[in-house]
């Protein structure tokens, strides 16, 4: 009110429709995002490329809970459901634990096919970095590099349903010779027929026909 009236500044900044400034500003910006977005671009191109896998795990978000599957290791398949709290031991976090742990070797790059059985997941393991949805009818993919053994606890991070907050992940990260081990016992629990044997489809033409 004192310094900027009419009468201490009878010939007024021109300051706001200065042609330099008004360049300045537009142009300045500009060039700063083109600095910006010249490597963004690199990194989003490497975000998608995927170095060589030691190995592959896939995981199907279901209604409320998680699959596993192990390609380039048998045929075999297990679901891993959120413990309960009179079913958790001393050492496991309320609602982070599982009854079937995704188990992983430590220093092996591991590729992970991500998809949907039902609605909208999302496959989320901070302690990795890896945050990526599980879409039904599609198959998205990420990777991670365990460098030290233990068990890594990650959520579903999409609103899926009312169990969403129960759907917890986790991956358990051993020795190779522990997970050897581990693929063999696998096998044998979690083994999956894709094809139904010949005789029980004979079997089922009998029945029918009686």
């Amino acid at each position: 009110m004192f310094r900027f009236n009419a009468r201490a500044n009878p010939v007024p900044s021109r300051t706001t429709h200065n042609t330099l400034v008004e360049v300045l500003w537009t142009v300045i910006p500009i060039v700063i995002l083109l600095v910006i977005a010249v490597p963004s671009f690199k990194l989003l191109f490497l975000q998608l490329n995927l170095p060589a896998a030691d190995m592959t795990v896939k995981a199907t978000g279901k209604q409320w809970y998680w699959s596993y599957s192990y390609p380039d290791n048998g045929k075999f398949e297990f679901d891993s459901l959120m413990l309960k709290a009179d079913e958790l031991k001393a050492d496991q976090p309320r609602l982070l634990s599982v009854d079937n742990e995704m188990v992983v070797p430590v220093n092996k790059t591991v590729h992970v096919i991500v998809t949907g059985a039902d609605v909208i997941h999302a496959f989320a393991v901070p302690s990795f970095g890896i945050k990526i949805d599980a879409i039904p009818g599609r198959i998205n993919e990420t990777w991670f590099k365990a460098t030290r053994e233990g068990v890594y606890h990650g959520q579903c991070s999409e609103l899926c349903g009312k169990d969403h907050a129960f759907m917890p992940i986790a991956v358990r990260v051993v020795s190779e010779q522990a997970f050897a081990t581990w693929v063999e016992d696998a096998k044998k629990k979690y083994a999956r027929d894709d094809v139904v044997p010949p005789t029980s489809v004979a079997a089922a033409g009998q029945s029918l026909s009686r």
